[in-house]
């Protein structure tokens, strides 16, 4: 049998899919979006009647192979991804990630793994290689039975919100951050987020206000790969919210010079059963167990190659430019030191500081545990932990790439990062970022117009 056919005769066959059935009656459910994630992170749906769930469970839905990729065209009108001919994908729901839609009730929605068409007689019912989400899944698993431990993390994502009662004042050189007035600004917002996310299954535990217009609201860590289905889910709950309140919401890592950038820091632990290994039961100080290091080792390892996942876009690099906000410049690591870019929090826990708000979370966790087991895999040694300002004194740490052309050199040095992806993947979202980085050198910006047109000899 195929993948395919075992997970469709999964769906068809389970008591739950009985059950999702009855619950999609009860609630009075009409439609349901079939949704799959692109490789730039976007959500793409179709919407299909409630009376053809059965159905859906078995067959699944198509979509053009290219919808992977944003339908994105290169430089030469090329469409990337496979062209107008190429064969379409089926997109199978996962029925334990069914949810229903807090602001039209009649509406449900699941997250679906892809595969190559039955009728494609060299590979029918495989994994279709550039789903991110199936192949996190499957890495994890692999990861598991490897390793014995589960990867469980938690995201922090931070954004931007842009409205005309949302502005708030800030004397030079003081932050805005934590201000009680500035977070009661944004209580309508943050209050029907959080009714929104925790009707969706997101147990929301706190949030805060820090920059201009910036907000960030977690919820409880958990498996990586649920981790990730929360943060697109967070990320379409704040698009609806924002456009309920006539406002905008951008996850731009970078939205404007001088203010902190969106980043989206990943809290990472590793579990044997209910035992985190990171850390030593009963011992105090800050520490890492000896898997934990050869781990971490891992994560240092692979970061400058991991760079064109963890920061995708051209704008990502101006986060890192902008020194003393907080985002990391060395590829080090510190005991609670915020100007590294892995940060021993609390016991049991790295932090670790690369993604921007604008990642892929899939492709992230699927990097991290990549590093990870190559780390434990090889015994790879850390290094000592950095005690000095990261920005001041980098020692003989190695910088991080500072620009996206970099990064996509980095990562095509980067065995390990290259091989955690199926090649159709890895090459599929190099073209990408490579033609994105080509496109942003052609464009003429208005900071070269005032820097050099009336300027210049």
């Amino acid at each position: 049998m195929t993948a395919l056919d075992l997970h469709r005769e999964f769906n068809t066959s389970s008591q739950a899919s009985q059950e999702l059935a009855k619950r999609i009656k009860d609630a009075g459910v009409e439609y349901l979006y079939y949704q799959v994630v692109t490789l730039s992170g976007r959500v793409i749906a179709k919407v299909v009647p409630a009376k053809h769930l059965l159905r859906n469970l078995e067959k699944g839905v198509q979509f053009h192979r290219t919808a992977v990729s944003d339908l994105q065209t290169s430089r030469t009108g090329e469409l990337l991804g496979g062209g107008a001919q190429a064969a379409e994908f089926t997109a199978i729901p996962d029925v334990d990630s069914f949810n229903v839609l807090p602001w039209d009730k009649s509406i449900g929605s699941f997250f679906c793994r892809m595969y190559e068409p039955d009728h494609r007689l060299e590979n029918g019912g495989a994994p279709l290689g550039t789903d991110a989400r199936g192949h996190l899944i499957r890495t994890h698993e692999a990861f598991i039975k490897e390793t014995g431990f589960r990867m469980k993390s938690g995201c922090e994502p931070e954004m931007t919100w842009f409205g005309d009662k949302l502005e708030v004042q800030v004397r030079p050189g003081a932050s805005p951050a934590y201000h009680m007035g500035n977070l009661e600004l944004m209580r309508p917002i943050y209050k029907r987020v959080m009714e929104y996310a925790i009707s969706m299954g997101l147990d929301m535990i706190e949030g805060d206000y820090e920059d201009p217009g910036q907000l960030e609201l977690n919820w409880m860590f958990d498996s990586c790969e649920l981790t990730a289905d929360r943060l697109m889910t967070y990320r379409l709950i704040c698009r609806q919210v924002a456009s309920e309140f006539g406002v905008k919401a951008s996850f731009m890592p970078k939205p404007s010079t001088g203010s902190m950038g969106n980043g989206c820091h990943h809290n990472v632990s590793l579990w044997k059963d209910d035992r985190n290994v990171l850390s030593e039961p009963g011992r105090r100080e800050l520490h890492l167990t000896e898997v934990g290091l050869h781990a971490l080792g891992g994560m240092l390892a692979h970061a400058p190659g991991s760079m064109m996942i963890m920061a995708s876009t051209v704008n990502s690099y101006k986060r890192f430019w902008d020194i003393g906000q907080f985002a990391p410049t060395r590829i080090n690591w510190g005991m609670d030191n915020k100007t590294c870019t892995v940060r021993l929090s609390a016991n049991g826990r790295l932090e670790y500081k690369l993604p921007d708000a604008s990642v892929n979370p899939y492709l992230s966790h699927t990097l991290l545990l990549a590093g990870m087991l190559d780390g434990i895999r090889n015994k790879t040694n850390p290094g000592p932990s950095e005690t000095k300002d990261s920005y001041v004194d980098g020692g003989e740490s190695v910088g991080i790439p500072l620009t996206l052309g970099d990064a996509v050199a980095a990562f095509d040095r980067d065995e390990v990062v290259r091989s955690a992806f199926p090649a159709e993947l890895t090459n599929l979202y190099r073209e990408l970022k490579a033609d994105e980085w080509a496109r942003s050198c052609g464009v003429v910006t208005d900071w070269e117009r005032k820097m050099y047109l009336d300027y210049l000899p």
